[in-house]
């Protein structure tokens, strides 16, 4: 006991933990001196989500400290990722199960009665029952934590983020705006705790609300510089407000220093969003053939988790680019088992067929959307509300390519009804061409200005600062003689598009625009 004592002296450990900048935590523990480092590494990975690394220095802490009951916690901890609604349960319950048989006994290892109570907690999430059943079980142990340590500030960020995965994935306003203020009280007193920045950001990462958030996005690129995720997740709160020349440089620095080796993943499928936002189509469709030839042989042999971001990329290239007749459209990728990334896949192609008046193989790739609809209901990364939406939005197009305009206009005022009626997203769009956006085209095609005006208005509402929606709103706008709308939307399009390809003849024509109203 002498020595836990003498270790809880320790309260700050320097942001350079073996060489990594990961940001500074106060977590008083009952753990050996050998095993401080590796343990207050892992939390501060733990707080960026950088779970695997998190896992392997947890470990390294039972190794220095087999009795250490905390390093057991927090690699159990790591198998559980709260925002992203996954959870490994076997993998949680085995590393519990190595610190000792049972609950009860586990808790007898605890060194303190605070460290028992977090014991108690992720029990809880490991305990029996459904995952949301458990989910609040932790939530309401942690929030037991705070109120018997008011002071513990590590309780306090697991409580936010406890609440923040109550909704399943689902956003739950309440707790999200909840989670975001005792993650902002806690980066107050610890500007440099990367956890606090971090669940600040995921609590305020919608439209609404990312203005609350920047400030912590500022932050948490510097807090946790080592921490590719932390790189990442600032541009949470830039994408939300339409900053896309830091959704571009954050991501660039997320992705790795050897851009030749990028992969298709999360942050390069962000990266290539933000490209096509600034009207780098040349560049993105670089991108997209690199990260397409390190994914592997498109026949049949990309590793499976590639292919999700792959799909989207092309996807949002071919739409947001206008590409139609682009031979990216004609890739073969292997089979995907999720159903929505199958639907989001042929979705793309069938939007670029029918742009290119190819209204065969729309129809025929549109049934493959539908069909992906009902498809395989227990496989993860389904949402089969997203594909309907997709699909709908397929059969407005086909309507007007036949000519049935009224019947047209009718469809897509569906799909929009079906996108508001999905839970808030953040990122780039689930649904590739935002609904209100096409709804605003396809008015603005029929000479409807103002009612084009309104869709274009609202879609900059749940996506601010997208350029195409910022182009059909300055036409919607200056045929609807509301010039001092136009302008603006035109000058914001221009601004997005400082670097842009030369040679876009929407830039040409923003710039015209502003000049006939001089």
């Amino acid at each position: 006991m002498i020595n836990r004592l003498k270790v809880f002296a320790f309260l700050l450990l320097p942001a350079s933990i073996a060489g990594a900048q990961l940001g500074t935590i106060s977590f008083p523990n009952s753990g050996k001196a050998a095993a401080q480092a590796p343990f207050i590494r892992g939390m501060l990975l733990l707080h960026s989500f950088e779970y695997a690394d998190a896992a392997t220095a947890f470990r390294e802490a039972q190794t220095a400290d087999p009795g250490f009951a905390m390093a057991y916690w927090g690699e159990a901890l790591s198998y559980t990722h709260a925002v992203w609604n996954q959870q490994d349960v076997a993998a949680g319950r085995a590393a519990l199960a190595r610190l000792g048989p049972d609950g009860p006994t586990r808790r007898t290892k605890a060194g303190t009665p605070r460290e028992q109570m977090y014991m108690d907690a992720v029990e809880q999430l490991y305990g029996e029952g459904g995952k949301a059943h458990r989910d609040t079980l932790f939530e309401l142990a942690v929030e037991r934590i705070v109120s018997a340590y008011p002071n513990d500030d590590e309780a306090k960020v697991f409580q936010a983020l406890a609440l923040l995965g109550l909704g399943q994935s689902v956003r739950n306003e309440a707790a999200y705006m909840r989670a975001g203020a005792i993650a902002e009280d806690v980066l107050r007193r610890n500007p440099n705790h990367p956890g606090a920045a971090h669940f600040v950001i995921h609590a305020f990462d919608d439209p609404d609300h990312a203005p609350l958030g920047l400030w912590a996005a500022r932050s948490y690129s510097k807090i946790a510089a080592n921490a590719p995720h932390a790189q990442h997740m600032t541009t949470h709160i830039f994408l939300a407000m339409g900053m896309w020349d830091d959704v571009v440089s954050q991501n660039v620095i997320a992705a790795g220093p050897n851009p030749p080796q990028w992969q298709a993943t999360h942050y390069t499928q962000w990266l290539g969003y933000g490209y096509l936002q600034q009207g780098r189509y040349d560049e993105a469709r670089r991108f997209l053939t690199r990260l397409r030839d390190n994914a592997g042989n498109i026949s049949g042999t990309m590793p499976q988790g590639r292919r999700p971001s792959l799909v989207r990329l092309r996807a949002t290239y071919l739409i947001d680019g206008e590409r139609w007749t682009d031979s990216a459209a004609m890739w073969s990728f292997a089979p995907i088992a999720s159903p929505m990334f199958r639907g989001t896949d042929a979705y793309a192609r069938a939007y670029a067929a029918i742009k290119r008046g190819d209204l065969a193989t729309g129809e025929t790739l549109a049934r493959e959307v539908e069909s992906a609809i009902t498809a395989d209901p227990g496989v993860t990364e389904n949402k089969p509300e997203v594909t309907r939406a997709l699909y709908v939005q397929l059969r407005a197009l086909l309507a007007a390519a036949h000519g049935a305009r009224d019947s047209a206009l009718s469809i897509i005022a569906e799909a929009a009804r079906l996108e508001d009626a999905l839970p808030v997203e953040f990122g780039p769009p689930v649904i590739v061409k935002p609904s209100h956006e096409l709804a605003g085209e396809m008015l603005l095609e029929a000479g409807r200005f103002a009612d084009a005006q309104r869709e274009f208005t609202r879609a900059l509402q749940l996506a601010p600062g997208r350029s195409h929606s910022l182009i059909g709103l300055a036409r919607a706008a200056s045929r609807a003689n509301d010039p001092l709308v136009a302008q603006g939307a035109a000058a914001q399009l221009i601004a997005n598009w400082h670097g842009a390809d030369s040679a876009l003849p929407e830039l040409a024509e923003m710039r015209r625009l502003i000049a006939a109203r001089r």
